[in-house]
């Protein structure tokens, strides 16, 4: 018997196993690909609530059953999934999270055939980014992460599949703002209309525009159209670097800014406030972070917008300086029930 047997013999652990114990929840990439991969395949849809032996779970899946096996296992052993019969598996609460109709969209913020398994990947490059301050996608995807996209029209399809989803959140972020005074809200960056179809269908007297690149403008015609909305709204197939649409009263810009570094940040921002002119007004709606005291997910973000395309997460101070050096004047800043940051801001008046 050797010295490790006899170690487990007593009951005692190696001083390996001892930190693994502490350190494989945080270090562990077995258990974390090993999740992404039953999302990819599809596995909590394909056991459609019955136990599924696994030849057949193989069959449905295009896997190899003697590697499905394998994983589903392993998952079972970290209580994802069960196995309630010798080589049949079914789906437990956790594995359910999994299924492509459950209101948290992991499934595709998972699956490592789309945007979401793809945008974790890129943190195999994290020591790229650590050690040079860059991001990590084009070390490991070949491109930087806009070009990437649009060089990818699958890939942007799943990108704006997966930037509209979270319902709950756009709810809240619709609900932000006062919307009763406008005539015409221009929604830059704005994807393929979440945001826009929440503010139409609750405002029956307002109409709008979609700024966007031209590919996602085209879901968003058809996202806009399903729901009733099309004739509604007008679309700029455009970057948001050039000239926007004039005209608008409400120029709202959610969740674009913590994509761009400052400068690049500030270039939007001017736009917005040349084409809102005296009178209108410019919403920025962001997820609020970048500081000392930011819980886990914030914290996470920011080091994740670093890696994908150099972005960060900002603080109140930080998105009141970028609208100071945009010619814009801060009117009001607020905080929703979910967390979210609006600051309503007007073109500051010439000196």
């Amino acid at each position: 018997m050797t010295g490790g047997e006899d170690d487990h013999e007593q009951g005692r652990l190696s001083a390996w196993e001892a930190a693994w114990e502490v350190l494989a929840p945080m270090a562990d990439l077995a258990t974390p690909m090993a999740v992404r991969v039953a999302a990819s395949l599809g596995l909590a849809d394909l056991m459609a609530g019955a136990a599924v032996p696994v030849e057949e779970l193989a069959r449905r899946a295009g896997a190899d059953a003697d590697a499905l096996g394998r994983l589903l296992r392993h998952l079972v052993c970290r209580g994802v999934f069960t196995e309630p019969e010798p080589g049949a598996f079914a789906v437990n609460a956790p594995a359910a999270l999994l299924a492509s109709g459950h209101p948290s969209g992991m499934r595709a913020r998972l699956d490592l055939d789309g945007f979401g398994g793809r945008m974790d990947l890129a943190f195999t490059g994290l020591l790229h980014t650590v050690r040079t301050g860059r991001p990590a996608w084009e070390t490991v995807f070949g491109a930087p992460f806009w070009r990437h996209l649009a060089e990818n029209p699958a890939m942007s399809e799943s990108f704006d599949a997966v930037m509209a989803s979270g319902a709950d959140y756009v709810a809240d972020a619709a609900g932000a703002y006062d919307w009763s005074g406008a005539r015409h809200v221009v929604d830059v960056g704005g994807g393929t209309g979440a945001l826009l179809a929440e503010v139409l269908s609750a405002h029956a007297g307002i109409r709008a525009t979609l700024v966007d690149l031209p590919g996602t403008v085209e879901r968003a015609r058809r996202h806009l159209a399903a729901r009733g909305l099309g004739t509604r709204c007008a679309f700029a197939g455009q970057s948001f670097f050039d000239p926007l649409p004039a005209g608008g009263d409400v120029y709202v810009i959610r969740r674009v800014l913590h994509d761009w570094s400052d400068d690049e940040a500030v270039r939007i921002l001017r736009r917005c406030a040349d084409a809102a002119g005296r009178h209108g007004r410019v919403v920025v709606i962001e997820s609020p972070g970048g500081s000392g005291d930011d819980p886990a997910p914030h914290a996470e973000m920011n080091l994740r917008m670093l890696v994908l395309s150099g972005g960060r997460e900002r603080t109140v101070d930080d998105y009141t300086a970028l609208t100071t050096a945009s010619a814009l004047h801060l009117l009001n800043t607020q905080r929703t029930p979910l967390g979210q940051l609006v600051l309503t801001c007007a073109p500051a008046p010439p000196e």
